[in-house]
């Protein structure tokens, strides 16, 4: 088991910033290898609500676990390679919204790759999906100013 955090601070308001995180239709654009997301069961700001991201062949089965739109989400999710928890804060920072998200694997396979998901800001990695986020949002709260 292993636990790991980022956090960066978005140009865009705590309302913006969870809307576009809660999009399932749009994860492909920030989260690294996401082709496409199915099987949604009831809505995305509603605890107990399922879905299922794909990264190609690979599934990974998520839940929704709680929720406080537009302040929280806390998910389980799990494949072969990563399971675990994710649990994401977006706090009005100044005049933006700070995001904190935690992830806390399960299992050895899934702390080795936490790890090696953890260690950089490549595309693909915590980090690297978190500011890919944030670019996206304030480039489009740019846009819509």
């Amino acid at each position: 088991m292993g636990t790991f955090r980022v956090s960066t601070l978005v140009a865009a308001s705590p309302e913006r910033v969870f809307a576009t995180w809660t999009d399932p239709d749009r994860f492909h654009e920030w989260i690294g290898g996401v082709t496409r997301v199915t099987d949604l069961e009831g809505s995305m700001d509603v605890p107990g609500s399922r879905y299922t991201v794909w990264f190609g062949r690979m599934a990974s089965p998520t839940e929704i676990l709680a929720v406080e739109r537009p302040r929280h989400i806390r998910t389980r999710f799990g494949n072969t390679i990563l399971k675990g928890e994710s649990d994401v804060t977006f706090g009005p920072e100044g005049k933006g919204t700070r995001i904190n998200q935690e992830f806390v694997t399960r299992g050895f396979i899934a702390g080795i790759f936490g790890r090696l998901f953890a260690m950089g800001s490549y595309r693909g990695s915590f980090k690297g999906e978190l500011e890919a986020f944030r670019k996206l949002v304030e480039l489009e709260a740019r846009g819509h100013t």
